[in-house]
């Protein structure tokens, strides 16, 4: 293999910094996409403005792609509505309003951060992907199409724009989102294992479960 061909899986500039309040999100080079990226996981959320690339994996959660459409700045969340486990036993959801606190929470606090750092909410797109039903076990509480229909409540109430989404159905997907251009790709992973990407969701309810939520965030004019 040639010197030439070697180098297009080496990075080609310096990483940019994190942005503020974010040295926590795994950042690296992705050598098959050309590209940094930083992979967020359930609970977690990223904003770029220096061309990095957003990567996530979904099952039943929900993550919405922002960005100001204009100058190029934006980010993806991933939340799951919180699910009491005694309630998830007798079939139904409780306390919705709790649920929807978290994700109304992921929600704004991205928005806010994109137009902290510069994005105008009259120029924002939204693309949103997930909400899938992974499990049979899901049959009797479809979290994901509660996902699907929170989302879409929230970008109705707060006069937002979608422009694309690819949700529901049975499997598992991979989301690169690119937020300089609003380019997304989407792979369903149909070998993957279900139940692997089921336990991380179902771990991340569990923590969140047990916490409290951080308190209301309004949205910046």
């Amino acid at each position: 293999m040639s010197h030439s061909i070697r180098t297009q899986f080496q990075p080609t500039h310096l990483q940019p910094p994190a942005p503020k309040g974010f040295a926590h999100i795994n950042r690296y080079w992705d050598k098959q996409q050309g590209v940094y990226a930083a992979k967020i996981l359930p609970g977690e959320f990223y904003i770029s403005t220096g061309g990095e690339m957003i990567v996530t994996v979904l099952g039943s959660c929900i993550s919405a792609c922002v960005r100001d459409k204009y100058k190029g700045v934006g980010g993806m969340n991933h939340f799951m509505l919180p699910v009491q486990r005694e309630n998830m036993e007798m079939g139904a959801l409780s306390a919705l309003s709790e649920s929807a606190r978290y994700g109304n929470w992921a929600m704004e606090y991205l928005i806010n951060e994109v137009l902290k750092n510069g994005g105008e909410k009259r120029n924002l797109e939204v693309k949103v992907f997930g909400g899938g039903k992974v499990l049979e076990s899901m049959n009797k509480i479809d979290i994901g199409k509660k996902n699907i229909d929170f989302v879409h409540q929230f970008i109705e109430n707060e006069s937002l724009q979608l422009i694309a989404e690819d949700v529901g159905g049975l499997y598992p997907r991979k989301v690169l989102y690119f937020p300089d251009t609003g380019s997304v790709k989407v792979r369903k992973l149909k070998t993957i294992r279900n139940d692997v990407v089921f336990e991380r969701e179902r771990t991340y309810e569990r923590v969140i479960n047990t916490k409290p939520a951080q308190g209301d965030i309004e949205l910046f004019d």
